[in-house]
């Protein structure tokens, strides 16, 4: 027989409501509930022992009325149902020690634990879904960059300028002062530690003043372009009316 309602709180442990335990106790005609729970909280601690919650009760007139309630621990209620001193106390105080028991039987605690495991795993099951249509989402933008990556093709700087508004001398320019390239014979070549990477190819052509020779950036080496300006605060032109456009949004 359920002697008192006793709750489970967020961190899974067992609680008592002070006015469940009060009615409980019979001690109404003794002690009006806030001077009765005054009393017993001298030798409590707040926020550890017991916790100041919000409930509601229905008055003569059926309304629903907002009243003041404290949640208790299992050991601040069996506490409190001792020093009543009183034979309630007495058998309330053994109702709680047989629920402990039980809750802390073998049985009990590995329940428990399959309970938090299945929990776990509907999460991971979540996450995982989530995670395989994200996968899905962007299995068509990776296939083309690894394809794109990959290509033959080649572009010019002038290019690659355009994404980021620019012309070829302020791309060249730009590429030389943080490091990436210099000039040997009117060609842009890159420093020894890029040279070997695949970022470019030379190409070389005929003009009214002879041959020379230019050169290009390949997909990987414009991807290298892209993620090292990034690193220096440079985004495309794209992304700059990207940013601007969330900004706006981010107004209203």
């Amino acid at each position: 027989m359920e002697l008192i309602n006793v709750k489970m709180n967020e961190n899974n442990e067992q609680t008592v409501l002070a006015r469940d335990l009060y009615r409980a106790l019979e001690v109404k005609s003794t002690y009006r509930f806030s001077q009765w729970f005054d009393t017993n909280a001298k030798q409590l601690i707040e926020n550890e022992d017991f916790t100041s919650v919000d409930t509601t009760t229905v008055v003569n007139n059926g309304a629903v009325k907002a009243i003041q309630d404290y949640s208790l621990t299992l050991d601040a209620a069996k506490q409190i149902a001792m020093m009543s001193g009183t034979e309630k106390g007495k058998e309330v105080r053994r109702y709680f020690i047989q629920l402990e028991k039980a809750w802390n039987s073998p049985e009990q605690v590995m329940a428990r634990g399959l309970q938090v495991a299945q929990q776990q795993m509907l999460q991971y099951d979540k996450q995982i879904k989530e995670l395989s249509t994200t996968i899905q989402k962007q299995k068509p933008k990776v296939e083309y960059f690894d394809k794109v990556i990959n290509s033959d093709n080649t572009m010019t700087v002038t290019q690659i300028a355009q994404d980021y508004g620019m012309s070829a001398k302020e791309m060249n320019k730009l590429l030389h002062n943080i490091g990436i390239q210099y000039k040997v014979n009117g060609q842009w070549v890159l420093y020894a530690g890029l040279a070997n990477k695949g970022y470019t190819e030379s190409t070389t052509g005929t003009n009214d003043y002879g041959t020379y020779t230019t050169t290009k950036w390949t997909q990987r080496g414009r991807q290298f372009i892209y993620e090292t300006l990034k690193e220096q605060g440079i985004l495309t032109s794209n992304e700059h009316v990207d940013d601007i456009n969330d900004n706006i949004v981010g107004m209203f």
